[in-house]
């Protein structure tokens, strides 16, 4: 069946990193000339709705962004992520009550802006469900400068930004290569590497990047991409046993493989617990499982204590094959994750198969 529903891109990144750049750069690119008045459908027959969040008493963003769009929703005077979020929900319902649909909508947050919960907008009541589909987190990053955002020192319990918008990233544009030198390249990318391993990076100058790789991409889709990002960490290597240990005070992320077939009900308790306990933590959850008394390949996605399954059954993910071995695999980023724990608990939902009973020996009967 053919999904009609209208897909999102939410465009984030930290302040300067070069968002309304790519906005440009995108409609630049679905339109045959670099700047197009407005017409009906655009010259490239898509419809293109732009939702912009300043941060501040005056919209600059909106004045840069070409003149090749039917309709931009502005929100001012706030972040998209938290107090302002009712607007984000009023101007969704208005378009979703629109009798021309749009093809795509794309959200600029403000720099300063978590995308957890602007991702969870779009999973509040089946309206918005129904309506509208995440197509992907894009994260653009400051080769240049992003550490020192990073880096910076904040007050106990204040978030930083910079560190939650590469843990959300499905996406990752490393903007600004062209500033930044060796040394400093490298280390912004170790540093997204042990934030999000899994995350596609695109590297560009002046934000200008193959725009088929960022529309209609269905990267927030846990089935498309998930298995292609754990056998990644996989080949990459999960850490050393010291690492495993250490309680990470920074965003990180933790992986996990198992060989064998989970319990169902051990499995559903432990997570439900954990992200009872630890939801606020745990930015991102995801995992492909083999459970026990089934065929089916499972799959799962969390954005804090929000989750999504999926099936093979469903066609969220690839069928076992015959003879693929029957491995769990999970991926939990965020904050203040516990390794040892983390593992202790996934493998303690491991199913305990009991062995056959053998048929007693019948007794010889005596001479």
């Amino acid at each position: 069946m053919q999904d009609t529903r209208t897909p999102v891109t939410i465009i984030t990144g930290f302040l300067g990193s070069g968002k309304t750049t790519l906005i440009n750069h995108i409609l630049t690119k679905l339109f045959t000339h670099s700047v197009v008045q407005y017409s009906p459908k655009g010259d490239h027959g898509r419809k293109i709705c732009i939702i912009e969040n300043e941060f501040g008493e005056v919209n600059i963003d909106n004045a840069l962004v070409i003149d090749t769009i039917e309709e931009i929703f502005e929100m001012n005077n706030g972040c998209i992520c938290c107090n302002i979020r009712g607007d984000l929900v009023r101007v969704l319902d208005k378009i979703r009550k629109r009798k021309n649909k749009f093809d795509a909508i794309f959200i600029e947050t403000t720099g300063l802006a978590d995308p957890a919960p602007v991702a969870h907008t779009f999973f509040m009541d089946d309206g918005m469900k129904e309506s509208f589909r995440v197509d992907a987190i894009v994260t653009m990053v400051d080769c240049k400068h992003v550490m020192l955002a990073i880096n910076d020192d904040r007050p106990v319990g204040c978030l930083n930004e910079a560190e939650r918008q590469l843990a959300f990233a499905d996406k990752l544009i490393l903007n600004k290569v062209d500033l930044a030198t060796k040394d400093e390249k490298k280390e912004v990318l170790a540093c997204i590497k042990g934030v999000n391993p899994g995350v596609e990076i695109l590297e560009c100058e002046y934000a200008k990047v193959d725009v088929e790789k960022i529309l209609d991409a269905r990267a927030f889709e846990f089935g498309k991409t998930l298995t292609a990002e754990l056998e990644a960490r996989d080949a990459a290597g999960s850490g050393s046993d010291e690492e495993d240990h250490v309680h990470d005070t920074r965003v990180s992320s933790v992986g996990i493989v198992l060989d064998g077939e989970l319990d169902t009900e051990k499995f559903q308790e432990w997570l439900s617990k954990l992200l009872s306990e630890h939801g606020p933590d745990i930015f991102r959850s995801k995992g492909i499982l083999a459970m026990h008394g089934t065929d089916e390949k499972l799959v799962f996605h969390g954005v804090h204590s929000i989750l999504q399954f999926g099936s093979s059954t469903e066609g969220n993910v690839k069928a076992w094959e015959e003879d693929e071995p029957r491995v769990c695999r999970a991926v939990f980023i965020g904050k203040n994750l516990d390794r040892e724990a983390l593992d202790k608990g996934f493998r303690s939902c491991l199913a305990v198969v009991k062995p056959r009973s053998k048929e007693p020996k019948s007794k010889e009967p005596e001479a």
